[in-house]
């Protein structure tokens, strides 16, 4: 596990008492050199007196500091002060090494190895398995990223004549994290080793055979003090880690089912070639069987994860099978829809991503996290005008599955084979909970298989959770507090994986609905602080507030009003594809609070201010009419609040292909000179509580950037359209009578 534990700063605001004390760092300090430790060790005795220990958060502060300090008796004296239980799980690996700290000097022929290794067997003793699970994700952060945090605070600190006891507080906090992961992690490890032994029976090496001749591998784990037949939850991945999939199939294990982590065919053990989508929708129904079948199994299965794991589960139901009960996907793709293309426009940030998971058994880590060669490759075939086709030989490495998925720019037979399509919804008939965030690039798939499932089975049993987070933050067990400039409300926090397993025991041991899923839509209102809940995406949006997109001037944009104009207008653009010194369509939500878009081109719509409060819940949608010279286009629409101070908040956006805005499936080519009326409504969702005097800001634009495929407009295929295409610019008139539809509400 590779991650770092932050803790809290908060008291720092109310600490600024200290400032007086003239203290500051030389310059070139290094986080290994013993003098810094000496360095901090002083630092950290001078302010701990200057703090009054009247709260967990002061509190938390001085134990910090007395470990930077070596004072580990009044160290483990303050922590067992602390009165928060989250607070003092989360601390848990610096008690044990105080406590072994402790135990070393009050018994000086101990080793601090068999301190540790004392401390840590009776701390987990008595600990159940899923809290003894919890407790090892806090002990899993590399040394070395802690030694870098550290020396970052050295060098930012270095700079300043005075350090406050903010800064003191930082330093030592940083420096205490380093030392106690750097000294006892090698310990810790080998420790929760002997522990999983105690605890669980795990097979890493599992075959699983299919009747058409595939061999996948998976990782079984089953607690040994739980005995009989027990239901299945199921991790199906594609990114391949022998310790991350010991650690998914322990997860299961530790909340009382078989943990089983299935490696997709290709992947790890299995002898086949690594396909990509393409296997999952054959074989995941001969997996689950087999599942059923072992001795172990009471013949109810679990399926649940996110992304590419998320998708896996809607391929299992395209040919459900009777021993899966139900499903949780996060986050979840689907092919051809959002992934690798999003309402048929090609993403350049999934082009790596074949190579990740398909170079090897495993993952190919160093090829992925070469950011500059992706980024490089974005910029290069965007000034070489070369069609889409031929972005991999701009690279210079062959991107076989990418060509192989351009064969398909419609969403047509061959992504329908891999995923539920139409009917096949209405089979679906087993509880499902869809767990997205409003930022999640791919939050439209998981809203297409809730709105889907419902449409053709309106009798259907399926949950949706939604809130403030992104494709990663949706999966986690702890969010973010801060996404993208965004500090997400407080009680938008939840356990992912709790969540999980509570949904398993409602639906497959009778157990109790989690509390926080009151109804069929669940989601949190950004800045109101709240969840609310609806009966459907439909209730949720209730009536629409209808803006056109006006050719009358409001200032540097242009009105965005509630009636209709009463003559007919238009706005013209003209967009030269043979310039490649300028983009347009600057629609990602990066960063979400404050963002300053480029609105050098396009055209940009503003509202009235609110005259109350109000609050924007549910998906965008519109019809954009427009006359063009050419035969198709790309479009973005995106969806801004002004807040009272002039900064903006990104709501929602659009991307998509005009030819196939009627039907994804089908393209139909616009007639030049002609008015067309394009709809769009595969947006994403938000939810958004506006302050009063708030104004909503929507800009629109062609897309035509460094992210994504150029259309030309020729009516070929867009991949191999070219910079030889772009002999006459495309002329659009965006006429006045357009609109977007949003779902403002009042204040409930």
């Amino acid at each position: 596990m590779n991650r770092i534990i932050w803790i809290t700063l908060a008291w720092l605001c109310i600490a600024g008492v200290a400032s007086a004390q003239t203290l500051s760092l030389s310059n070139g300090l290094q986080a290994e050199d013993p003098a810094t430790a000496d360095t901090v060790r002083a630092l950290a005795k001078t302010a701990i007196p200057r703090i009054t220990p009247n709260s967990d958060l002061e509190r938390e502060a001085i134990f910090f500091m007395q470990i930077a300090a070596e004072a580990y008796d009044d160290a483990a004296k303050t922590l067992s002060s602390l009165t928060s239980p989250q607070t003092v799980r989360r601390l848990l690996p610096y008690d044990v090494y105080t406590r072994a700290q402790v135990s070393r000097a009050h018994a000086p022929a101990l080793t601090f190895e068999e301190a540790y290794r004392r401390v840590f067997l009776e701390a987990f003793a008595s600990l159940d398995d899923a809290t003894a699970l919890d407790q090892q994700w806090f002990f899993g952060t590399l040394p070395a990223r802690l030694r870098d945090d550290f020396q970052r605070s050295l060098d930012r600190h270095a700079q300043s004549t005075e350090l406050t006891l903010a800064a003191v507080g930082d330093l030592t906090r940083r420096y205490a994290a380093y030392v106690t992961y750097r000294t006892a992690q090698p310990l810790s490890d080998a420790l929760i080793a002997e522990d999983d032994t105690r605890r669980y029976a795990i097979d890493e090496n599992v075959l699983i055979k299919t009747r058409s001749g595939a061999t996948l591998s998976a990782v079984i784990a089953r607690g040994k003090a739980v005995a009989g037949r027990l239901p299945a939850a199921v991790f199906w991945t594609i990114y391949t880690d022998v310790a991350r999939s010991r650690h998914q199939a322990k997860v299961g294990a530790a909340h009382g089912y078989v943990g089983i982590t299935v490696d997709t065919r290709g992947k790890r053990l299995s002898p086949d070639e690594i396909v990509p989508f393409e296997n999952e929708v054959k074989d995941t129904p001969e997996v689950i069987d087999w599942i059923a079948r072992q001795p172990w199994s009471d013949g109810q299965v679990g399926m649940y994860g996110g992304s590419y794991t998320g998708m896996v589960q809607w391929s299992a139901t395209k040919h459900l099978h009777p021993a899966l009960k139900t499903i949780v996907p996060y986050v979840a793709a689907i092919h051809g829809l959002g992934l690798p293309m999003e309402n048929n426009v090609f993403l350049n940030a999934n082009y790596g991503w074949s190579f990740y998971v398909t170079n090897n058994k495993y993952l190919d880590e160093k090829t992925y996290a070469d950011r500059q060669r992706w980024q490089s490759l974005n910029q290069r075939w965007y000034a070489s005008g070369r069609p889409y086709r031929e972005i991999d030989q701009v690279d210079g490495t062959p991107n076989r599955f990418l060509q192989r998925w351009l064969e398909h720019p419609a969403f047509d037979a061959y992504w329908q084979a891999l995923t539920p399509y139409k009917e096949d919804y209405a089979r679906i008939d087993i509880p499902v909970l869809s767990i997205t965030g409003y930022y999640d690039d791919g939050q439209i798939s998981a809203l297409h298989y809730f709105s889907e499932h419902y449409k053709y089975n309106p009798k259907a049993n399926h949950h949706l959770l939604i809130g403030p987070y992104d494709h990663f933050g949706a999966q986690s067990r702890r969010k973010e507090t801060a996404l993208r400039d965004y500090t997400i409300d407080p009680v938008a926090q939840f356990d992912t994986e709790q969540i999980t397993f509570q949904w398993f025991d409602h639906i497959m041991r009778g157990g109790p609905k989690p509390a926080l899923l009151k109804d069929k839509v669940n989601y949190e209102v950004m800045g109101a602080n709240t969840w609310r809940h609806a009966p459907s995406l439909a209730q949720l949006n209730g009536e629409h507030v209808t803006f056109y997109l006006t050719d009358a001037k409001a200032g540097e944009h242009y009105r965005l009003a509630t009636t209709k104009p009463t003559q007919a207008g238009a706005l013209e653009q003209l967009v030269d594809y043979a310039d490649r010194k300028t983009s347009s369509n600057d629609y990602y939500p990066a960063p979400i609070v404050g963002k300053k878009p480029d609105l050098s081109n396009g055209y940009s719509f503003i509202s009235e201010p609110f005259e109350e409060v109000v609050s924007v819940d549910g998906t965008l949608e519109g019809v954009i009419r427009a006359t063009i010279n050419k035969r198709d286009m790309d479009i973005g629409v995106v969806l801004y609040e002004v807040m009272p101070d002039g900064r903006l908040f990104h709501l929602t956006y659009y991307l998509g292909r005009a030819s196939y805005a009627e039907d994804m499936s089908v393209r139909k080519l616009l007639v030049p000179g002609e008015a067309t009326a394009i709809p769009f409504e595969r947006t994403r969702m938000v939810s958004r509580q506006l302050s009063k005097g708030s104004r909503l800001l929507v800009t629109l634009n062609i897309n035509k950037n460094q992210h994504a495929q150029i259309n030309y407009g020729t009516g070929r295929d867009v991949s191999d359209e070219s910079i030889a295409d772009a002999k006459e610019p495309l002329r659009v008139q965006w006429h006045n009578d357009s609109y977007v539809r949003v779902p403002v509400h009042k204040t409930r």
